[in-house]
């Protein structure tokens, strides 16, 4: 059997996200999203959750490219001087291959973060995270000890393609290299832990936007089981650009969600569009 999971990242981060997130599930094929507890527009995407109940809500850890919940004194090793995460994932990469990332930080932070999901009233349903840092060995253990205390049973492994037609320069193959090798020793992580994962995953690394081409291509060549398609839509390029630092096509993803040619070819193909709480019992 072949399902297909289509989850927003980012929910939470701005109001443009926030509204593309909420037409897609509405109007188009998304089927899940994950909350930024950080994110300046959270408050918005708790009510948006709130008034959709049947979208599924994950929770989006992020250590990298936003703003803590904890404290920036308590977990200095996570922050920069102005009290914001570091900039990026290579940021990070490279202070914890130096050891210069606190374990207990990390856990004192992603506690935090849920904690204020909870308090808002969402039981996550996953967990993933922004820009992929929950891979880490160190940040995957802190992931699933936090999944099993909040009763968690799904988590996303970005086990993308070295080649899929998406690569985008250099950058996008090396990075793609990396987290292909993360990704095995974090699947096999959270399986022996009791931890579902999708079989196979579709989402960008270093920039590239998945445009109504690419779905239509990804879904004309699913696998057999269950595969998440990772995707950060959005409702204006030019706010969203400025704001996120980010050179994505928002706009270009919202429309494949809600394009009228893609809908009727998941209902000619018959596919099953699930999210994670359905993998509970494929641990």
């Amino acid at each position: 059997m072949k399902q297909l999971i289509i989850n927003a990242d980012d929910f939470g981060r701005h109001r443009f996200i926030n509204e593309a997130i909420e037409e897609a599930f509405r109007h188009g094929c998304l089927t899940s999203t994950t909350i930024m507890a950080g994110g300046r527009a959270f408050d918005d995407a708790v009510e948006i959750a709130k008034r959709n109940p049947s979208l599924a809500v994950g929770l989006h850890l992020t250590l990298v490219n936003g703003f803590p919940i904890s404290d920036p004194k308590k977990i200095p090793s996570l922050v920069t001087k102005e009290g914001y995460f570091h900039p990026d994932y290579s940021t990070f990469a490279k202070l914890y291959m130096r050891g210069k990332i606190e374990r207990s930080e990390v856990q004192e932070e992603l506690t935090a973060q849920y904690e204020k999901v909870r308090y808002a009233g969402i039981k996550p349903t996953h967990f993933d995270s922004h820009q992929h840092i929950h891979h880490f060995p160190g940040v995957m253990g802190v992931a699933i000890k936090l999944a099993k205390r909040a009763k968690v049973t799904a988590m996303r492994i970005a086990s993308t393609k070295i080649f899929d037609g998406s690569i985008d320069g250099i950058g996008s193959l090396v990075g793609r290299l990396g987290l292909s090798s993360l990704a095995k020793i974090a699947e096999n992580s959270a399986r022996s832990n009791g931890i579902a994962t999708p079989d196979h995953f579709v989402g960008i690394v270093a920039g590239e936007s998945i445009s109504k081409e690419f779905m239509i291509n990804t879904i004309n060549n699913l696998e057999e089981g269950v595969t998440e398609i990772m995707i950060h839509p959005g409702t204006n390029n030019q706010v969203l650009q400025y704001f996120c630092d980010w050179r994505h096509d928002f706009e270009e993803e919202l429309d494949a969600l809600v394009s009228p040619k893609i809908m009727r070819l998941l209902d000619t193909k018959k596919l099953t569009l699930i999210d994670f709480s359905d993998l509970k019992l494929r641990r």
